[in-house]
């Protein structure tokens, strides 16, 4: 299935003037039960920035191919996404110059569909999973193809693709004037670059920084079986080479029931909201400000509400998946390891693996506990 915009040219105008518009966000104290009272947390909004956290790194993909010589001047942009980094891309495209094609899923919200096709991007969707990798593997799939038949067209590659975390150099010294201290970062992880380019910089300013890895029930990132996810954005059925695993302290699944509470309270006491990634980080950064008492801890709110209206914050979308029924813990679970137990709900483990790394540590149960 293909959408196109109307009146697609095959090279776009560059605007230039669109990149002051890039990053440049405040932060925000949120103090919002989640679900209990908490001290409080720094929230990065990233949602008043254009183009969102992922307009970062869509330009710094697509200046750093430019220099290389291996994206030419309005030659087109091939992505796979889940709706996101969509947004950057079309963002990035219209500032340097470049029609933007992207490979996406029926899972696809229809209102994302809709924005993107607004913002000129050529949507392509698949409609069934593959067997193996889910959602992910079948766009990688399609997204060859696009690429076979498109003249010059150049693949970003956002998983495995370095100048993605390079885009979050902007991000670390933001961050950097806009706190005196850090203790905790509470970061998602989906491709991994956003972790992965704030925490060098941000350690070298505190270098006692802890860090801690946002996760969906359901990825495989950091050594969970891969299972399908409600949750789009967060977490993955593949292993992007971007995540660095070194770099995290512990690692939390949450769940989609969770993440759903989060992002609505949220809504009614902050003002301040956004999908399934940022209600899952508000979780973990409120009971981090809770379980280390004085300890100043952001996160980042990668986008705004307003792509979830259909579900995050749809009630009966929310009830036909179960979404509203179970109250919301206070605390994880613990687990000893990422194979000791199968997280179904929201889990904390301080054991970090790379699942494809060439050491795993001590011999640990197979999955079949479910946490």
């Amino acid at each position: 299935m293909t959408l196109a915009p109307p009146e697609r040219r095959a090279t776009a105008d560059a605007n230039p003037d669109l990149l002051p518009l890039l990053g440049r966000t405040p932060v925000a104290r949120i103090r919002t039960d989640l679900p209990h009272a908490h001290p409080g947390f720094w929230a990065k909004l990233e949602c008043l920035g254009a183009g969102g956290m992922k307009a970062r790194a869509a330009m710094s993909m697509l200046t750093g191919a430019r220099r290389r010589g291996e994206l030419r001047p309005g030659a087109p942009v091939v992505e796979s996404t889940s709706g996101t980094m969509g947004i950057g891309l079309a963002f990035a495209g219209q500032a340097l110059g470049h029609p933007v094609i992207l490979v996406g899923d029926s899972e696809l919200e229809p209102s994302m569909r809709q924005l993107l096709h607004t913002y000129g991007a050529r949507l392509e969707l698949v409609d069934r999973p593959a067997a193996r990798g889910g959602w992910q593997a079948a766009r990688i799939t399609r997204l060859h193809d696009v690429l076979a038949r498109t003249e010059d067209a150049y693949w970003p590659d956002q998983y495995n693709n370095p100048d993605n975390p390079a885009g979050y150099r902007s991000m670390a010294a933001e961050l950097i004037g806009q706190l005196d201290h850090l203790d905790v970062l509470v970061c998602s992880v989906g491709t991994g670059g956003h972790s992965a380019g704030l925490v060098g910089p941000l350690r070298r300013r505190w270098p006692r920084l802890k860090v801690i890895g946002v996760d969906s029930v359901g990825s495989a990132i950091f050594g969970q079986p891969a299972r399908p996810r409600l949750m789009r954005g967060l977490g993955s059925s593949i292993h992007p080479r971007n995540v660095r695993h070194g770099v995290f302290d512990e690692v939390h699944w949450v769940g989609p029931a969770e993440a759903v509470d989060a992002c609505r309270r949220l809504a009614r006491g902050s003002f301040v909201s956004g999908g399934w990634s940022t209600g899952a980080v508000a979780l973990v950064s409120a009971w981090a400000a809770r379980a280390e008492p004085g300890a100043v801890v952001a996160t980042i709110f990668p986008d705004g509400p307003q792509r979830y209206l259909g579900t995050v914050y749809d009630d009966d979308f929310c009830l036909a998946h179960g979404l509203t029924a179970t109250p919301v813990a206070s605390r994880p679970l613990e687990v000893p390891h990422p194979r000791a137990a199968e997280a179904f709900g929201w889990v904390r483990c301080r054991t970090v693996v790379d699942p494809v790394g060439a050491a795993l540590g001590a011999p640990v149960p197979a999955p079949g506990g479910a946490a």
